[in-house]
């Protein structure tokens, strides 16, 4: 099997930021354990899969340990591939995806996507969650996909250095930290999801699927600036 292979870095402004993505447009999908291997080989956070259908593609995310049903980075990357390598000019796209159809637009001003939001509930933090993180947070949410630890400052985020052996056993496979932002940004954020092979995701899109909702209704806003502190950064 011989294919081309795209390497970009999403969610950056320059380089050696951002969230890097392997993009590998196909005519059909292999096998399931092919694209995991593949995944495992190439080492970063998710390599996506994309085949035509229609005018539009059915698009797989892999981890180097697992398929995930949602990824932003990979997601904005693919549609950079279509819209500037396999099809210049052309300026929106529709992803078909285990979490349902992802509408990418391009404008002059760069990538809108439109993904959907994941609200969450408050709880009590689970057993593990302080012990991962060796913080104890203000706040604590929850959805079907990750939990949320809510910080009382960019400081404390930053400084964060989790057990991610204790964050694996958790059962949830992501837990993102969040915090108020300062200067140009609402809130800020960092991605651990050791469960998926994952100890820091540098740049997170499908996390602010549940951070943005939560920050909208603490900001009363409805739009926002985001930044994930991880060390590679990225907005």
């Amino acid at each position: 099997m011989r294919t081309a292979i795209f390497k970009l870095d999403a969610f950056a402004s320059k380089v050696f930021a951002g969230n890097p993505a392997a993009v590998m447009p196909m005519k059909s999908f292999p096998a399931e354990a092919t694209m995991q291997a593949i995944a495992a080989e190439n080492n970063l956070s998710e390599t996506a899969f994309l085949v035509p259908e229609g005018g539009d593609y059915r698009l797989r995310w892999f981890t180097p340990k697992v398929e995930v049903p949602l990824c932003g980075h990979a997601t904005l990357a693919s549609a950079a591939v279509v819209m500037e390598r396999l099809e210049p000019g052309r300026r929106r796209v529709v992803f078909h995806t285990a979490s349902g159809p992802l509408e990418i637009t391009r404008t002059n001003a760069g990538y809108v996507m439109n993904f959907p939001a994941r609200p969450s509930e408050p709880l009590s933090p689970p057993v593990g969650l302080v012990d991962g993180l060796r913080i104890t947070p203000s706040e604590v949410l929850v959805n079907n996909f990750n939990y949320m630890a809510v910080l009382n400052s960019l400081e404390a985020l930053r400084a964060l250095a989790p057990d991610v052996a204790t964050i694996a056993r958790l059962d949830r496979p992501g837990v993102i930290v969040t915090a108020p932002g300062e200067g140009d940004y609402d809130f800020v954020s960092r991605y651990f999801a050791p469960a998926k092979g994952i100890a820091e995701d540098p740049v997170t899109g499908a996390a602010h699927c549940m951070l943005a909702p939560y920050w909208a209704k603490q900001l009363s806003k409805s739009v926002l600036r985001a930044y994930q502190a991880s060390p590679r950064g990225g907005e």
